[in-house]
């Protein structure tokens, strides 16, 4: 197809409204625009194809041959353009919102709050995918990452959501009323560290204990490791929102707390418009995790960095 030999997109609708309504005024209110607007976009039409195609009348417009030739299949064009648009905008509106979301914020944060988002909105479906790696985000498919890092991602949109902070954290019932003030105490226990996750690793090496230490390490999903955690397998490190409540009933013990100003959840996408959908449920968990910074307990760890 040439392109550059299509007219104005724009005097094509002018003509095709004011065909269809046989009325320049009427085809301006369904345009929203001008009465004088609609007849100077005919007229530049006319002057393009070289013909003419309507005539002026006492009571509105009539269309010459040319005229009922030319509406004859633009009618018919716009009305394939609208009725394709409508199908692809209820596909879009009846899928499911596919939202990718690691395994970590999906149990300790997300499922304990998803049955106020199912009851305020039921009509939406959503899709939880549970990873920790990195997905490719394309129109159709994966609607929104929630992702733990610096949130320069080339190619995509990422909107703080969970600001980021390492907290070195223990059962009571692991570490009694022990006190720690230095760092390398904590290798006397099981370290529990999350998959593909390097985190607790950089804290180590910049609390100045080498790669090289003796180190008892078990690694497994974000969601085993906080059940690891509250039940006294080991020491962990996780973001001080996912285990607000323990730390206020003094289950588990903050050991040291290490903000991270330049690591946090993010919510990410891509660029451009996104689903109505996808809107309400970005609102939904913004409010959520506001609501939550409000009331997060804040707590004296045994070391601050």
């Amino acid at each position: 197809m040439n392109w550059r030999d299509l007219p104005s997109l724009t005097s094509l609708r002018a003509f095709a409204a004011a065909a269809e309504h046989r009325s320049l005024t009427k085809a301006a209110e369904a345009l929203n625009v001008t009465h004088s607007a609609v007849g100077q976009q005919i007229k530049a039409l006319e002057r393009e194809l070289g013909t003419r195609l309507v005539t002026r009348t006492q009571h509105g417009i009539t269309l010459t041959p040319q005229g009922e030739f030319l509406s004859k299949g633009l009618l018919q064009a716009f009305a394939s353009m609208v009725n394709l648009t409508e199908d692809l905008s209820a596909a879009e509106a009846t899928r499911p919102l596919l939202v990718s979301v690691t395994p970590m914020f999906a149990s300790a944060f997300l499922m304990p709050r998803l049955s106020e988002f199912i009851e305020a909105h039921p009509s939406i479906e959503l899709s939880l995918d549970s990873t920790i790696e990195a997905i490719d985000l394309k129109p159709g498919g994966v609607d929104m990452a929630i992702r733990y890092g610096t949130g320069r991602w080339s190619g995509l949109d990422a909107e703080l959501l969970l600001p980021g902070c390492l907290t070195v954290v223990a059962s009571r019932e692991l570490v009694g009323d022990q006190l720690f003030t230095d760092p390398i105490q904590i290798l006397d226990f099981p370290l529990l560290q999350e998959h593909a996750s390097v985190e607790f690793d950089l804290w180590l090496e910049k609390v100045g204990i080498s790669t090289q230490a003796k180190r008892k390490v078990v690694r497994m999903p974000g969601n085993m490791l906080l059940e690891g955690i509250r039940n006294g397998d080991g020491i962990g490190a996780t973001v001080p929102a996912f285990i607000a409540d323990e730390l206020k009933s003094g289950k588990l013990i903050a050991l040291f707390d290490d903000p991270i100003p330049d690591i946090a959840y993010h919510l990410v996408t891509l660029p451009g418009p996104i689903r109505p959908a996808l809107k309400v449920f970005k609102r939904w968990l913004q409010h959520s995790v506001s609501e939550h910074e409000r009331s997060l307990f804040r707590w004296k760890p045994a070391h601050m960095l």
